[in-house]
C-alpha cells in the first residue's frame, strides 16, 4: 500500500492526473490566457437599453468558500402573501464571447470542476471571481429573471431583460441558515445593510411557497450525505458531512423558478433550448420494492408524485436513515442529461422535479451550457437570430453531458482518494454498510461510519440496492481510489 501522507500536494497532484484521464483540461492553454490579458475591467453597455437595478437590496448566498458568485437576488412584498423576485445573473457572455480562445476552452471542460483539494475552473479566476462575478458593492451587466409567486407557490407573470446591479451583501449558506432556523446571529454582511433582514426573510418565504407547490406536482425530496475531505500539512485529518441547508435550498428553489422561466421565455421566442432532463427511472422495479419493503406500495409505472409521498412519509418516521434512502433512489433513478428541444416540440421534462421547462441558465460561470443559454436568450432580447444552428446545440448537448459525466468522476475519484487515505490506518476493521450500487459491473457499498463508498470485491452475489450488510475493509489504493470491501458472513437485512 502507498503511502503518501507525507508527499506535499498529493491529493492535488492526483487531481490533475485524473483531469487528464477523464478527458477534461487541467491548465488554461496559451491563446485563451493571451485573450485574458486583454480583458482588464468588467464589460461595460452604453446603449441606454438596461435598467437601472443597482439601488435594490440584492445579496448573494453561496458557500462559504465560493468567489465565483453566479447568480444574486432580491424580492418586493406585493400584499396577500404575494412576492416579486428577481433572480440577476451575471453577464458573462459580455467578456467571453463566442468563438474565442477562452470560450473554447469553456465549451471543452463546459464546467468547473470541484474536488475539495482543488478547484479547475471553467474560466480564468481573472473573470470567474473578478470581472464577471456579482461580487459585493461592484457594478455588473446581468440578466435578470422577474417572477411574481402568488400566495399559492404559483408564479402569475414572469420576464427577462437586461439591467444593472449591485451586490449589497455577500452571504453564506451556513451562518444564513442558522439564522434563518433562530440558531445564529443575522450574518455581519447583512447586518451591515438596513433592511436585509427583512429582505432574506421575504424570500425564504416564497422560496418555500415555490417549494411546496413542486412538491405537490411531485417534485422528489432527497437528501443525500456529501463528504469533504479536510487536510493539514497533506494529509486527511477528517472528513465532514455537508447536509443540505435551509438556504441552500431558498437558493435551489430561485433557481429551479428561474430555470423554468428561462426555459419558458426561449419557447415563446421561437428559440430551441438546451434542457436539462431525467427521463424515466432507470429502475423504478427496485425502487417499487424498496417502498414494499418498508410497508409502501408504489404504483407500477414511475409516478413522481407517488414516490415523493413515500419519500416524505419515511423522512417522517425515521429522518436519521432518510439520506441513505435517497441515495438508493438517486442511483436508481440514473443520471441527468442534456437535451435539444427544437420550437414546436414537447419538452422531455425532468422527472425528479416534476417540471417540464426546465434548461440551466443560472451558473454561466460554472456550467457552459447556462452560457449557451444565456446567448440564446440576448439574441431573442434583441430581436437576432440564434447564434447556434440545430445542429450545433444537438452536438453540445451531447458533449455537455459526456463533459459533465467526466467532471463527475474526477471529483468522485479525489472525494475516494481523500477516503482513502483518511481509511488507510484503518484496514482490517469492520463496518455496517449499505447497497448503494449493484450491476454486472459489480457491487458497491457504503460504510456507515464515516460515511464513505467502496467496491465490494468479496461476496457481493446476490446483493440488490438497499441491503445492509457487514463488511471488513480490506485495502484501499491513494492514487487510484480504491476502497475494496470483504462481505462478512451473516444475514442480510
Amino acid at each position: 500500500m502507498e503511502n503518501p501522507s507525507s508527499k506535499e500536494g498529493y491529493l492535488a497532484h492526483i487531481a490533475d492526473q485524473a483531469m487528464t484521464t477523464f478527458g477534461l483540461e487541467p491548465e488554461f492553454n496559451p491563446e485563451s490566457l493571451r485573450q485574458l490579458q486583454t480583458l482588464t475591467a468588467p464589460a461595460q453597455d452604453s446603449s441606454g437599453k438596461l435598467k437601472d437595478m443597482r439601488d435594490k437590496l440584492w445579496c448573494s448566498i453561496d458557500n462559504d468558500d465560493s468567489r465565483d458568485l453566479d447568480q444574486i437576488s432580491v424580492g418586493e412584498d406585493l400584499g396577500g402573501s404575494r412576492t416579486r423576485l428577481w433572480v440577476a445573473v451575471a453577464d458573462v457572455d459580455a467578456l467571453v464571447t463566442l468563438d474565442s480562445p477562452l470560450d473554447l476552452h469553456a465549451r471543452k471542460n463546459t464546467t468547473s470542476v470541484y474536488t475539495g483539494v482543488k478547484t479547475f475552473p471553467m474560466l480564468p479566476e481573472k473573470l470567474s471571481t473578478n470581472l464577471t462575478s456579482l461580487n459585493q458593492n461592484e457594478e455588473r451587466l446581468a440578466l435578470i429573471i422577474e417572477m411574481d409567486v402568488e400566495a399559492d407557490g404559483s408564479i402569475s407573470q414572469s420576464s427577462v431583460y437586461r439591467a444593472r446591479v449591485v451586490n449589497k451583501s455577500k452571504l453564506a449558506y451556513n451562518s444564513v441558515s442558522a439564522w434563518l432556523e433562530k440558531k445564529g446571529s443575522l450574518p455581519i454582511p447583512a447586518e451591515k445593510v438596513r433592511g436585509m433582514d427583512a429582505q432574506l426573510r421575504l424570500q425564504d418565504a416564497a422560496a418555500q411557497r415555490l417549494r411546496e407547490r413542486r412538491h405537490e406536482a411531485g417534485a422528489l425530496e432527497l437528501r443525500t450525505i456529501q463528504t469533504r475531505p479536510v487536510n493539514e500539512n497533506g494529509q486527511v485529518v477528517d472528513l465532514i458531512h455537508e447536509d443540505q441547508t435551509r438556504a441552500g435550498e431558498l437558493i435551489e428553489d430561485l433557481m429551479v423558478a428561474a430555470n423554468g422561466i428561462t426555459a419558458k421565455f426561449l419557447t415563446r421566442k421561437g428559440f430551441p433550448t438546451l434542457r436539462r432532463v431525467v427521463k424515466i427511472p432507470e429502475r423504478w422495479d427496485r425502487i417499487v420494492s424498496l417502498a414494499a419493503e418498508r410497508g409502501a406500495k408504489l404504483p407500477a409505472s414511475p409516478d413522481s408524485k407517488a414516490l415523493n409521498g413515500f419519500l416524505q412519509n419515511q423522512k417522517t418516521k425515521d429522518l436519521l436513515r432518510f439520506p441513505d434512502l435517497s441515495l438508493m433512489v438517486v442511483k436508481l433513478l440514473g443520471r441527468g442529461e442534456y437535451v435539444l428541444d427544437k420550437p414546436g416540440e414537447t419538452p422531455q421534462g425532468h422527472f425528479g422535479l416534476a417540471v417540464k421547462d426546465y434548461n440551466h441558465s443560472t451558473a454561466p460561470n460554472r456550467r457552459y451550457p447556462d452560457l449557451v443559454t444565456q446567448r440564446l436568450l440576448k439574441a431573442a432580447l434583441n430581436g437576432l437570430a440564434s447564434p447556434y444552428s440545430l445542429p450545433d446545440l444537438q452536438t453540445l448537448a451531447v458533449h455537455c453531458t459526456e463533459q459533465e459525466n467526466a467532471a463527475d468522476k474526477v471529483e468522485r475519484q479525489i472525494r475516494k482518494s481523500a477516503s482513502a487515505l483518511f481509511l488507510s490506518k484503518r484496514v482490517g476493521e469492520t463496518f455496517d454498510a449499505l447497497v448503494t450500487g449493484a450491476s454486472p459491473k459489480g457491487t458497491w457499498v457504503r460504510i456507515l461510519n464515516p460515511h464513505v463508498e467502496g467496491f465490494l470485491a468479496q461476496g457481493g452475489k446476490g446483493l440488490d440496492v438497499g441491503d445492509r450488510i457487514r463488511v471488513k475493509l480490506i485495502g484501499v489504493s491513494v492514487e487510484k481510489g480504491w476502497i475494496d470491501f470483504a462481505r462478512i458472513n451473516g444475514n442480510t437485512t
